[in-house]
């Protein structure tokens, strides 16, 4: 069992991470506009940033849930998802702070909101979720010591 568990979770989770950024990066680049008031939202970035992030955002998710998913150059794509959610997560807890009441425009744009505190915690989740893929895939190179 703990053999068949070493074996398919990396896998399983990579897929699963890969999947989750494809489908939040779609619903973003239907609606860009949209996506861009999101960022706005948050106030942390200058007027024509908003925009520039909104554009470049979702095809930098796209990009690295492909990588997962294929397999190819997976360390890239959990490195760059881990960073990704580093900074979604210091945004939130600013939104948080500052007392903002606004959505994280993660996976939709307009409708309900999304509390910051739950997409803190799912943000969380997804971090974890690239250190296993990082720690345990055996697509992920790793160096050595004695190669270095």
């Amino acid at each position: 069992m703990k053999e068949s568990l070493k074996r398919y979770l990396p896998a399983t989770v990579r897929i699963a991470l890969g999947i989750i950024f494809i489908y939040a990066a779609l619903v973003k680049i239907a609606d860009p506009v949209a996506f861009a008031g999101s960022v706005a939202a948050y106030k942390i970035l200058p007027y024509f940033a908003n925009y520039l992030a909104a554009a470049v955002l979702p095809f930098v998710e796209l990009a690295c849930g492909l990588l997962l998913v294929t397999g190819y150059r997976v360390k890239c794509g959990a490195l760059i998802i881990a960073a990704m959610n580093l900074v979604f997560m210091a945004a939130l807890a600013s939104a948080i702070v500052r007392g903002l009441d606004i959505d994280c425009g993660c996976f939709k744009q307009g409708g309900d909101k999304t509390s910051p505190w739950i997409a803190l915690a799912r943000d969380t989740v997804f971090l974890a979720m690239a250190f296993v893929v990082l720690k345990m895939d055996p697509k992920v190179k790793r160096v050595s010591a004695q190669q270095g």
